[in-house]
């Protein structure tokens, strides 16, 4: 090949921020590079065995595939090196000089400067490489691609400043060779009781070897001597395929750890063994925190498919519904095929009955948290639904099988007490209902703020009946999936006709068809003057302090919704809502005896109402110059 000459580039601007961070010692516990550096030696080896599985020559007579980790006291470096897939010389500048990644730009915004928080951000961007550099001033990296010829080896360097180094080398082997130049006072790395005691906390569940030169007692010298033979110092076993009883809380942690690239523990995980018509293994995961791109409904899940204990992908979607793609883990099957592609998982019935049972396994997961009886268990719980519940609540218009069990699992804030947290399931809802009430209140709006204000709330505060209060962007769209829980209709107190039902006696519904009769006229005399922008004006009784207040027809979207479809740049449709006039106000009660300016009463009270439940007004000017004259008049 055609010698390539040794070449200085610079890092990518998000790499020069991130390697500042690190260099600075952003990760509290410097020991994480190792496990960090080890974790990408054994997703290289994954990848080679995926690889291999349709060009089997790409082992080149090496079919082992191991991880070897040494340090050299007097040269003051540690290398790790693995005989994985490798890189070629581009893919070791795009890899290594670049985060190639969308959502940068957002990640570095969300850095605070809070080490904790920041240090799980970057775990959660996968760009654990670069961690070498808080223990390292200089790392040189070796590698070649499998497949490739001996002399196109790279050998890539850089001192964690602005830009690296990278030239051809010949690379017998092929793979990588990380090797890290400690910094000054980091010399305590530099021993192998140090170095295998990390690996055996953080590593120990990596299912290939990692391997160290022995070290035995030499009695003249009354030291330990490094010796040529290597020894397996991890069980070197998957993590999955062992006895639940053989595997500790802190190996499950460390597992979570290595799979998902966080630097917390997570919130809860579920491990089982499926036989039956299909045979699978499942290690599945909670996180405690939302990753920044949560939202990203295009962004591929979180789990790991494995045929056989071979590695097929990451990220295998079909393996878990979207609105569980919080979940992280592992999915072993026994019956899928090695050479399995992403179009023959969409189609396969094997894929089908993962894809529910590993679903049912994580709502059960959730169950057990959100109905534990201790507080440990309600604590996350409430973590998980503070991360998690928008998202969640995608299930019950994409999931028709689990749509129940999904609903137990929701919380809302509601009018029962002062607090926003969303703490309020239907359950607790619905075992606190008035004698005589059939059906579940909910108003939505814009925030919590909003929701207690609303004036549609006031007949209910009046007879101390709870309102469920819906105030994120996702609950209307889920409610239209949603129409009952446990045979309680699902109604919006801010849509159609009140009915109050069993909770109104015999009496105030006969006052209320009176008062209906006495207050026809100036009804009709309403809609004549609000034509142009009410459905209809009709007599409420839903109010007890407010004049008037808007509502839409039952089988029509909420103004709330309309909003939230406006504002995205969707087309709403085209609908003018009801004005509901409070007969008991003043002011309602003097449109009676008004002539000369009704026409403006009646449209400050509905741009009042329009105010009131978060609405913008089509004319505030004509709003404005109204008010006014109405209280220039008043004087």
């Amino acid at each position: 090949m055609a010698v390539i000459e040794k070449e200085t580039l610079g890092f990518q601007a998000e790499v020069k921020q991130l390697l500042h961070l690190m260099i600075h010692s952003l990760y509290s516990n410097k020991e994480i590079f190792l496990r960090e550096l080890i974790s990408n030696a054994s997703d290289a080896a994954d990848k080679l065995r995926f690889e291999a599985i349709n060009n089997g020559a790409l082992f080149e007579n090496d079919p082992d595939l191991k991880i070897t980790v040494t340090f050299d006291k007097d040269a003051r470096t540690i290398t790790i090196s693995d005989n994985g897939i490798g890189m070629s010389r581009d893919e070791a500048i795009a890899h290594l000089g670049t985060i190639a990644k969308s959502g940068t730009k957002e990640f570095f915004s969300r850095l605070s400067g809070d080490q904790q928080k920041d240090a799980a951000l970057i775990g959660q961007f996968g760009v654990g490489f670069y961690s070498g550099f808080i223990v390292a001033d200089e790392i040189t990296v070796e590698t070649r691609r499998a497949g490739l010829p001996a002399d196109q080896g790279v050998r890539w360097e850089s001192g964690g400043q602005g830009d690296f180094t990278v030239e051809n080398i010949d690379k017998p082997a092929r793979g990588t060779d990380i090797t890290l130049h400690l910094r000054e006072g980091e010399e305590d790395f530099l021993s192998s009781w140090r170095l295998k005691s990390i690996i055996r906390k953080y590593s120990d569940h990596i299912s290939l070897p990692i391997l160290m030169q022995k070290e035995e007692w030499d009695a003249e010298k009354k030291e330990n001597v490094i010796q040529d033979e290597l020894e397996t110092v991890n069980q070197a076993s998957a993590l999955w395929t062992r006895s639940k009883s053989d595997i500790t809380p802190e190996q499950y942690v460390e597992f979570y750890k290595h799979v998902s690239h966080d630097f917390e523990a997570p919130l809860a995980y579920t491990h089982n063994r499926v036989e039956g018509r299909s045979e699978y293994t499942q290690l599945l995961y909670v996180p405690a925190r939302a990753p920044f791109d949560l939202w990203d409904r295009n962004k591929r899940g979180g789990i790991r498919l494995y045929v056989k204990r071979v590695f097929i992908m990451d990220d295998a979607e079909q393996l878990m519904p979207v609105y569980l793609r919080f979940v992280k883990g592992v999915i072993d099957s026994a019956d899928l095929p090695l050479n399995v592609s992403r179009e023959i998982l969409q189609e396969s019935r094997d894929v089908r009955v993962i894809r529910e049972g590993s679903t049912k396994r994580v709502l059960g997961l959730l169950e057990e948290l959100a109905n534990g009886d201790e507080q440990e268990q309600k604590d996350k719980y409430a973590t998980f639904w503070k991360e998690f519940g928008q998202v969640l609540k995608e299930g019950i218009g994409e999931d028709q099988g689990n749509k129940e069990r999904i609903a137990k699992l929701l919380r809302f804030a509601s009018t029962h007490n002062d607090s926003d947290a969303q703490t309020v399931s239907f359950t607790d809802y619905i075992g606190r209902m008035k004698e005589g009430q059939d059906k579940i209140y909910y108003v939505a709006a814009d925030n919590t703020t909003a929701a207690r204000n609303s004036p549609h709330l006031e007949i209910f505060r009046k007879k101390g009946v709870e309102v469920l209060l819906m105030t994120d962007r996702v609950d209307e769209w889920m409610l239209s999936f949603l129409h009952d829980v446990d045979g309680k209709e699902l109604v919006s107190v801010a849509k159609g006709d009140l009915d109050l039902g069993k909770m109104e006696d015999e009496t105030e519904k006969k006052k209320h068809e009176e008062t209906e009769t006495q207050y026809k006229d100036l009804v009709e005399k309403m809609k004549t003057a609000l034509s142009d922008k009410a459905k209809d004006v009709r007599i409420t009784f839903r109010l007890t302090e407010s004049p008037a207040c808007l509502v839409a027809d039952e089988h029509e979207l909420s103004s709330n919704l309309l909003r939230m479809l406006k504002a995205a740049g969707q087309n709403a449709p085209d609908s003018k809502p009801i004005l509901e006039i409070n007969p008991d106000h003043p002011l309602v009660q003097r449109l009676k005896y008004e002539d000369a300016r009704f026409g403006d009463w009646a449209h400050i009270l509905f741009d009042q109402a329009t105010l009131a439940e978060g609405g913008n007004l089509v004319d505030p000017a004509s709003f404005v110059k109204r008010l006014n004259e109405m209280l220039l008049a008043a004087k």
